[in-house]
């Protein structure tokens, strides 16, 4: 299992940090994985599911826009 920081996070998804704890506190995105103290990073194969289900959505919008 791989952990990301948050740098990594704003890089994979490209979203600024600010963006990211609203899309949390939301409920729209992964929560952290508390390391100690402040630290925290995230679960890597959840950042990829938050992924891939932004590309499904916009797949679907995409379909629905076909016909």
């Amino acid at each position: 299992m791989k952990l990301m920081k948050v740098k990594e996070v704003m890089h994979a998804t490209s979203l600024a940090r600010p963006t990211i704890y609203k899309y949390m506190a939301k409920g729209q995105f992964p929560k952290p994985v508390s390391l100690g103290g402040r630290a925290v990073a995230w679960v890597a194969d959840e950042i990829d599911d938050w992924i891939m289900q932004c590309i499904a959505e916009r797949d679907a919008e995409s379909d629905g826009e076909a016909e």
